[in-house]
């Protein structure tokens, strides 16, 4: 009487007489040895999947098991997108600082004539303008969806616009900076500081830059790719392929290497200048725009190469690299132009000529700043002092012939 008999397992139905239960889909069968009619069921794990009845094997590199892991599908890519939180800051910075930029050229150019635009250095601040403008600019082809056009764009201008800026500003404090030393020397100007010995000697200096990216163009063509292993995670659901330009992190530090060794040696430029009399040039506030702009990349270098094995890599370094630039722009426009913007706009009044210097006062102020240090080591304040009062009294005037150096142009 099959009804009346009683299993352990409380169930009346009759247990299934058989050594192992058929697999299910995304298992294989793994025989037990010498029992051919035995085996266990095991999951087809990570990117495999289920080949056959007996065997699991692993997907080509571009794709991934499907959901039931019986067969492979191809792995999605993407790209950073525009309404990105990782892209949205860096666009929101670079548009206000495009806009402050091109208020900052209108307004230099509406008063191109002016004393205050005269003496900044028209030429060296439109280089300047033109650096931090493209600085800003770069965010938009950083964000942009890769293609060859898009690569180009950002080879040529990822350095470029810190390379303006930065080329202009050393060429403005080695100017300084080598007055001041000849006015210690001798009364006779230094050469090459008119305007357009300045403009040949930035473009000089851009010109490095620009060959370094033809040759790389030359020898590597930009391309896209499509890296399937930034993304690839343990679970393969969550993989992606991400598309970008091929553009290595070695060659991301070639591209910037040129622009952070201009920095670097104009911040030098700045630390030699930073004893010149503030009423003879604007080294001051291109001292600490240099001091700034350090402080950011020293944060930028941690934070950019400490991420490279983030599942997030892509939108981590994109934004930190974006908005490194916009800030770095932003601290050139804010300590460099914006005070003067504001006179120009606020304060006309102080817009007047500035009486000006001759080569023989920037020899006195030299000789005299270069006393006061040495006296000071010697001597106490008020003997040093004393003895600089009298060493002036004691000057003998003469005619000295004029050059047309301002304030604010030395």
């Amino acid at each position: 009487n099959m009804d009346a008999m009683q299993w352990t397992s409380g169930d009346p139905s009759v247990p299934a007489s058989v050594c192992s239960l058929p697999c299910k889909m995304g298992e294989r069968k793994k025989v037990v040895k010498g029992v051919p009619c035995c085996w266990h069921c095991e999951r087809c794990e990570g990117y495999h999947f289920q080949a056959s009845e007996f065997m699991c094997e692993l997907c080509p590199y571009e794709q991934r098991p499907d959901q039931n892991h019986t067969g492979c599908q191809p792995i999605p890519i993407i790209k950073l997108e525009w309404h990105s939180p990782w892209a949205v800051l860096p666009v929101f910075i670079s548009v206000l600082g495009i806009l402050a930029t091109t208020f900052v050229i209108v307004t230099f150019v509406r008063y191109h004539d002016t004393p205050i635009v005269r003496a900044s250095g028209r030429e060296m601040s439109y280089v300047l303008l033109t650096g931090i403008f493209l600085c800003y600019a770069i965010t938009f082809p950083m964000i942009a969806a890769p293609d060859v056009a898009v690569c180009s764009f950002r080879r040529i201008f990822l350095g470029l616009g810190m390379c303006f800026s930065y080329a202009a500003l050393l060429t403005k404090t080695n100017r300084i900076h080598r007055i001041f030393e000849q006015g210690k020397k001798a009364v006779t100007p230094p050469r090459f500081i008119s305007p357009a010995s300045q403009l040949v000697i930035t473009f000089s200096l851009i010109s490095v830059q620009l060959m370094g990216v033809f040759v790389w163009f030359a020898t590597d063509p930009p391309h896209t790719v499509v890296d399937y292993g930034e993304q690839r995670t343990q679970d393969p659901e969550n993989a992606r392929g991400v598309l970008k330009c091929d553009i290595s992190d070695l060659s991301l530090i070639c591209s910037l290497g040129y622009s952070i060794l201009l920095m670097v040696t104009c911040t030098v430029y700045a630390i030699k200048t930073r004893g010149v009399p503030e009423t003879f040039n604007e080294a001051k506030p291109i001292g600490f725009t240099m001091y700034t702009t350090c402080i950011i990349w020293l944060a930028f270098i941690p934070i950019f190469f400490g991420t490279a094995q983030s599942a997030e890599r892509m939108y981590i370094q994109t934004a930190t690299l974006t908005v490194s630039l916009s800030l770095s722009a932003s601290v050139s426009l804010g300590l460099l132009y914006m005070p003067k913007v504001y006179i120009i706009i606020f304060h006309p009044e102080q817009n007047v000529p500035k009486r000006k210097r001759s080569f023989k006062a920037i020899v006195t102020v030299a000789t005299m700043t270069s006393k006061l240090s040495q006296l000071t080591s010697e001597r106490p304040n008020g003997e040093v002092k004393t003895e600089l009062c009298e060493g002036m009294d004691t000057m003998p005037s003469s005619k000295t012939t004029y050059v047309s150096y301002t304030n604010h142009a030395i």
